[in-house]
């Protein structure tokens, strides 16, 4: 059955070959180190544009992963030439920890901690270290761990906090980014603390390291998840939530997410939650498919007025994680309206966010699925790491 799906190797490794990764080769800044900050919408190069960790981190990623799936030499090349740069540009020597920003030469411009970010850096290094057993990459990985337990968790209602000053004080702005609440606690942080802690956990011997990612998956499960199987996003220290906000990418993204590292605890008990967890999740994400138009549709927000307002333009990110969380929840389930639900979106993104003449996804599609050409198609936010990833799930859970 599934090697009659559209989704599988021959499908997944001719999108990475062909289509992802020589774009983000590309990317390479050869010079001053690192890959380039930016690239407007036709994939033309801004050369001093400032370089983020987060972006830096999901190209080592990126490249680690697909190596290790691949075995293509050149992966190493991009994946190591990723390491050194997140090694002498944004780890913190002084403080520990990595920085926010560097200019384009690789001098500092943002110290401040964003916890999200450090993650970010260790899901990275962790899976360098599983592609080719670069031992410093491990240390680094558990060092950024041991900070994070530090400075970032919160030892009494659990989970972990958004940001610290450059010396781990307390910081007024903890936002992610400009589009967020200004408060103490995420989901996103904290599901990417998880996803990083993840693969540590694969890597490291540490009880330490398993013991925070079943802590922080029993947070998720009890303090995130709501009885609607959507995802809260913004909270208090105490868990209160402070929106009623949904978005439909970090859901589905979320439910294979949490599954992925139930099995990474061994915790059979906490596996057979999850499992039906993961499930709950897609089925209540099915009618986010958009039937007239395509794809996943993003989220709603809810104006000051508790107005729930639809969000019409499409991201590449959540059709990635669409792909697999559907994907997942086909494969514990057994459902067929998984699978199809999978492979419509793969379609849509073949036929709409896939860039044949510039290479890579576009940014965002507006509500009649033309692409935004205002979007960059690679900076800050815009990676490699959402839709390589989709790619290399499924080639894995095809084969």
């Amino acid at each position: 059955m599934i090697l009659k799906s559209m989704l599988n190797k021959i499908i997944m490794e001719k999108m990475l070959k062909e289509n992802i990764l020589p774009f983000w080769q590309n990317m390479t800044d050869k010079e001053n180190g690192g890959f380039y900050g930016e690239a407007d919408f036709h994939g033309k190069i801004s050369k001093k544009a400032a370089k983020g960790c987060i972006l830096n981190s999901r190209i080592l990623w990126t490249f680690s992963a697909a190596y290790r799936i691949l075995k293509e030499e050149s992966c190493k090349i991009y994946a190591d030439h990723a390491k050194d740069f997140l090694f002498n540009a944004f780890l913190d020597k002084e403080n520990g920890g990595v920085y926010w920003l560097v200019d384009y030469t690789g001098k500092t411009l943002n110290t401040r901690k964003q916890f999200y970010n450090i993650a970010f850096a260790i899901y990275a290094l962790s899976e360098h270290y599983l592609a080719f057993g670069d031992q410093s990459s491990l240390k680094a990985a558990l060092d950024l761990f041991n900070l994070m337990e530090k400075y970032g968790l919160d030892t009494v209602s659990g989970g972990y906090i958004e940001a610290c000053t450059n010396d781990w004080q307390n910081i007024e702005d903890l936002r992610l980014s400009s589009k967020e609440i200004n408060c103490p606690k995420s989901m996103n942080t904290n599901l990417h603390v998880l996803e990083a802690y993840t693969t540590l956990t694969l890597v490291s011997k540490e009880t330490s390291v398993r013991t925070a990612l079943e802590n922080l998956l029993r947070v998720t499960l009890d303090k995130i998840v709501n009885k609607n199987f959507n995802f809260d996003l913004f909270f208090d220290m105490d868990w209160k939530s402070l929106s009623k906000d949904i978005s439909y990418g970090h859901d589905i993204e979320g439910s294979w997410l949490l599954y992925e590292a139930a099995l990474a605890t061994g915790n059979e008990k906490l596996i057979s939650e999850v499992k039906q967890t993961a499930v709950e999740i897609a089925n209540v994400i099915l009618p986010a498919i958009d039937q007239k138009n395509g794809g996943l549709l993003s989220g709603i927000e809810f104006n000051q007025g508790n107005t729930g307002q639809l969000i019409t333009k499409k991201e590449w990110w959540p059709q990635a994680e669409a792909v697999v969380g559907f994907y997942n929840a086909y494969s514990l389930s057994g459902k067929q309206e998984y699978l199809k639900a999978a492979e419509s979106i793969w379609e849509y993104i073949e036929k709409y966010f896939k860039d044949d003449v510039n290479g890579e996804w576009f940014n965002e599609l507006n509500s009649d699925n033309s692409p935004d050409t205002k979007m960059p198609k690679a900076g800050f936010w815009k990676c490699p790491y959402h839709n390589a990833r989709a790619c290399l799930e499924i080639i894995k859970r095809t084969n």
